[in-house]
């Protein structure tokens, strides 16, 4: 694939803060780049500042600095609308509250450029087709900023609501997601996440039942240097820093329903730190959620959770409650979406564990 060059430029505002570095200003303003990613660049050759290259990502940056950034990526590709159901939990002019469900994936990306929930909510608005920036490496933060560019070559069309993706859930977790239809909502919307003012729980089926019942855990996240398609909890200065705070719902026989709030929106967060303490989510088929983690390994047992299993095809991970303020009204807006039915049976089931 031909890739294409862009060049950015910032100008540093005469009010910025002195003593700031390159890497971490520019890592504000490229929010589907990794400060590795920036770093790279930077020292390839990529950056100039006020017309000088700058080859060291700890430059200080100064006021009234113009810096110039050297860019290659893919062109732009089409994502047309899909007729996908998708269960509206809340819409006004400016932003769609939706409530997941499993099995569909929420951005397009290399592969996987239909069947997404943006396909879904071209088609619900009544969209055209848009264009969308495809990156090498997808962000690995769950905060995301993307932005849609409709194709239509006329203004009326460009100022046609398109969904902005502001927060992505995996595959196969359900629950509450918001996304913005139109850039100032979506700026609005991404600065609350950058800021941590979102206020977002999940519920989750863990194996065992974790102690203390109520807890924080702190362990950075990385790729996971033997599987590269998975994260893992790395040194932190091979990671990212990543919180999660923990409370148990429902203590079960040999699992519990856990409340877990994050302090920081890394992929995969909940799922990784889950195993980390020694107790993933139930189902989970990347981080030891399918065997038998707590209890006899019984011919008994084994048919239940086999029975089990059959029903719950997923991580039994769902983003439960959400709240944030509306970026055009001010407004404080909170959300509520159900266990879904693949969970509320589980548990159900998990509460006769034939231990």
């Amino acid at each position: 694939m031909e890739l294409q060059e862009v060049c950015i430029q910032l100008e540093v505002p005469p009010g910025y803060r002195e003593g700031g570095r390159l890497d971490a200003y520019l890592a504000r303003f490229l929010a589907q780049a990794s400060r590795t990613k920036i770093q790279r660049g930077i020292r390839e050759g990529r950056v100039t500042v006020n017309g000088v290259v700058v080859q060291k990502p700890a430059y200080t940056v100064q006021p009234g600095d113009v810096i110039t950034l050297r860019i290659l990526r893919p062109p732009p590709v089409e994502i047309v609308p899909e007729p996908i159901p998708l269960d509206i939990v809340y819409e006004d002019p400016y932003l769609i509250v939706v409530n997941k469900q499993a099995g569909l994936v929420v951005h397009p990306a290399r592969g996987n450029r239909s069947g997404t929930l943006v396909n879904a909510l071209l088609y619900y608005i009544g969209s055209g087709p848009v264009r969308f920036d495809e990156e090498d490496d997808l962000p690995e933060d769950d905060e995301i900023g993307l932005s849609m560019v409709s194709t239509g070559p006329t203004e009326a069309k460009l100022e046609a609501p398109r969904p902005g993706i502001v927060h992505r859930l995996d595959k196969d977790t359900t629950g509450l997601i918001v996304v913005a239809k139109d850039d100032v909502t979506h700026t609005g919307l991404a600065r609350q996440f950058e800021h941590r003012t979102i206020a977002r729980t999940y519920l989750a089926i863990v194996w065992g039942v974790p102690d203390p019942p109520r807890g924080r855990i702190e362990a950075a996240i990385g790729r996971d240097p033997r599987d590269r398609q998975r994260m893992a909890v790395v040194p932190d200065d091979r990671g990212k820093r990543a919180v999660t705070h923990y409370e148990v719902v429902e203590a079960l026989p040999a699992a519990a329903l856990v409340r877990f709030k994050l302090e920081t929106g890394r992929t995969h967060q909940i799922r990784v730190h889950a195993r980390h303490i020694g107790h993933p989510v139930l189902g989970d088929p990347t981080y030891g959620g399918r065997t038998i983690r707590y209890g006899p390994h019984t011919p008994r047992r084994r048919a239940f959770y086999d029975q089990l299993f059959a029903r719950l095809t997923r991580q039994a991970l769902h983003a439960h409650t959400l709240g944030f303020r509306h970026p055009r009204t001010g407004e404080w807006l909170e959300f509520e979406a159900p266990l879904p039915e693949d969970m509320a049976c589980a548990l159900e089931q998990l509460r006769q564990d034939p231990l």
